[in-house]
C-alpha cells in the first residue's frame, strides 16, 4: 500500500489554549480519551486540557442486553446534549458506538489511525492450555471440538450472538454486560458465574492492557466484525469550522476511508446495534488505493444469512457528473481542509457502502432485517 496522504492547512490555525473533552466513565473510554489528548499534545503543547465524565444510558441500564433496552445512540446522547449546551468542546467515541445519523449540528470532526478492528475469544484463565496446545485452533474447532471445556460462552453482541449461532444452533450463550474489568472478572470467577470464554473487541483489550489475555483473534473468513470497530471518532459541532481544524492532525485517512464505506453501508441497510451486520474491510497490496468491502447481514437465530463484497478504486474519477453529496451522505464524518484527491477517495468510499448494501437488498436481505 502506497504511504499515507498527507493533509495540509490552507492557513495555519490559531492554537487552543483550553479544550474540554467529554468521555464515558469507564476505565477504557478514560484510556481513549488521553490517547487523544497525548495526540492534540503532539500538535498543540501549551493547551490545557479538561475531561467532563459523563454517564450514558448505555453505562447505566447493565441488567438487560442493548437491543432490549429499545433506544439509539445509548451511549452518545448525553454527552451530544453537553456538546450542544457548550459544556465541552469535543467528545472522543469509539466509533462503533456512535449511529449513522448524529443529531442535527453535530458531525464527526476526526478519526484518528485505526487499531486492529477484528474481534478476540477470551478463554477463561485456567483453560489458556487450549489456544497453547492447538496450533490450527478457530471459532468453529472451539465450538465443535472443545465442547468438553468450552460450553458457555459470554456476549450481548447480537452480530457475535448471531455469527455463533450460524456456526452451531446448539451452541450456549449468555449475556454479559459491564465494562472491561467486570466482564473478564467475571469469566475467571467461572463458578459464580458460568462462563467459559468471552467474544470482546481486540482493540479494547489491547488498549486496555490486557493483549495478553487474548486467545484468539477471529480473523476468519466465516467471522466478521462491527461496523467501525477498532476506531475512535472525534465529535464536534458541525458548524465549528475553527475545531474542525484544530483536529485536523489526527485524522488518518485510510482509516477515514474505511470507516466511511462501513457506516454507509450500514446506513443504507437502515442497522445499528440491533441488527446483526458484520464487515471486513481490506487494501489491495499494490501501490494502488483499492479498497475492499465485505459485509454480511444475519438472522439473530443465525439460521439465515447473505454476505457480499465489492472492492473499489478510490482513485477512480469516472463518476456521474452530475453527482452531489451531502453532509449526511458521509454519516457525519466532516473532514476539514481536504484536497481534491482526498474528497474523490472519501466520496468512492461512500459508493463502495452503497454498493455492497445494493448487492445484499438485490439477495434480499431486507426480509432478513425484517425479521430481526
Amino acid at each position: 500500500m502506497s504511504s499515507e496522504i498527507t493533509i495540509s492547512f490552507e492557513k495555519s490555525v490559531e492554537a487552543p489554549t483550553l479544550l474540554t473533552i467529554g468521555s464515558r466513565k469507564s476505565r477504557l473510554a478514560m484510556i481513549q480519551t488521553h490517547m487523544v489528548i497525548d495526540a492534540l499534545k503532539h500538535h498543540y503543547p501549551k493547551c490545557e486540557f479538561v475531561v467532563k465524565n459523563i454517564d450514558t444510558t448505555g453505562d447505566n441500564i447493565l441488567d438487560r442486553p442493548l437491543a432490549k433496552i429499545g433506544e439509539k445512540a445509548l451511549f452518545t446522547r448525553e454527552l451530544e446534549e453537553e456538546l450542544l449546551k457548550g459544556t465541552i468542546d469535543i467528545i472522543v467515541h469509539s466509533l462503533k458506538d456512535m449511529p449513522t445519523t448524529l443529531p442535527d449540528r453535530c458531525c464527526i470532526g476526526a478519526i484518528m489511525q485505526r487499531e486492529d478492528p477484528s474481534d478476540s475469544l477470551v478463554l477463561r484463565e485456567d483453560l489458556i492450555h487450549l489456544n497453547k496446545t492447538e496450533q490450527n485452533m478457530n471459532i468453529k474447532y472451539i465450538i465443535d471440538d472443545c465442547t468438553q471445556h468450552v460450553q458457555t460462552f459470554g456476549t450481548s453482541s447480537l452480530r457475535r450472538i448471531a455469527q455463533l449461532r450460524n456456526l452451531s444452533q446448539n451452541v450456549s450463550i449468555k449475556d454479559v454486560r459491564g465494562n472491561l474489568n467486570t466482564r473478564l472478572d467475571k469469566l475467571d470467577n467461572h463458578p459464580k458465574y458460568g462462563y467459559d470464554c468471552l467474544i470482546l473487541a481486540t482493540a479494547g483489550l489491547k488498549r486496555a492492557g490486557f493483549n495478553d489475555r487474548i486467545s484468539l483473534r477471529l480473523t476468519d473468513d466465516n467471522w466478521y466484525h462491527a461496523v467501525s470497530q477498532g476506531a475512535l471518532g472525534i465529535e464536534c459541532l458541525a458548524d465549528d469550522y475553527r475545531m474542525q481544524r484544530i483536529l485536523h492532525p489526527l485524522v488518518n485517512p485510510r482509516a477515514v476511508f474505511e470507516c466511511t464505506s462501513e457506516r454507509v453501508l450500514m446506513k443504507c441497510l437502515e442497522g445499528g446495534c440491533s441488527v446483526p451486520i458484520g464487515v471486513q474491510t481490506e487494501w489491495s497490496n499494490n501501490e494502488r488505493w483499492l479498497l475492499t468491502l465485505k459485509a454480511k447481514v444475519l438472522s439473530t437465530d443465525g439460521k439465515q444469512s447473505v454476505q457480499g463484497e465489492q472492492t473499489e478504486d478510490l482513485d477512480n474519477q469516472n463518476v456521474p457528473i452530475n453527482e452531489t453529496f451531502e453532509l449526511s451522505d458521509f454519516t457525519d464524518i466532516r473532514i476539514s481542509e481536504t484536497d481534491n484527491q482526498f474528497e474523490c477517495r472519501l466520496q468512492n468510499s461512500v459508493r463502495l457502502g452503497r454498493s455492497v448494501a445494493k448487492k445484499l437488498i438485490d439477495m434480499g436481505v431486507k426480509d432478513i432485517l425484517k425479521r430481526s
